[in-house]
């Protein structure tokens, strides 16, 4: 359960906006989107590795 502390005279749009936020770091409808259909595992890990491939050049990208 998520829980926003809501100080005073804090508005309702920024009390939405702190749920929002921390709704989307559970990664709750992340999770439901990827068991509404099967990926075979082969595929799962190629997308991981390509995708650790292009956080390296990033990386070192930003070294030089």
């Amino acid at each position: 359960m998520i829980i926003i502390p809501v100080k005073e005279g804090e508005s309702i749009d920024r009390a939405l906006k702190k749920y929002k936020r921390k709704f989307e770091k559970t990664g709750v409808v992340k999770e439901l989107r990827n068991r509404q259909k099967f990926t075979k595992p082969s595929v799962v890990n190629r997308e991981q590795r390509l995708k650790a491939i292009y956080i390296q050049q990033l990386r070192q990208a930003e070294e030089n």
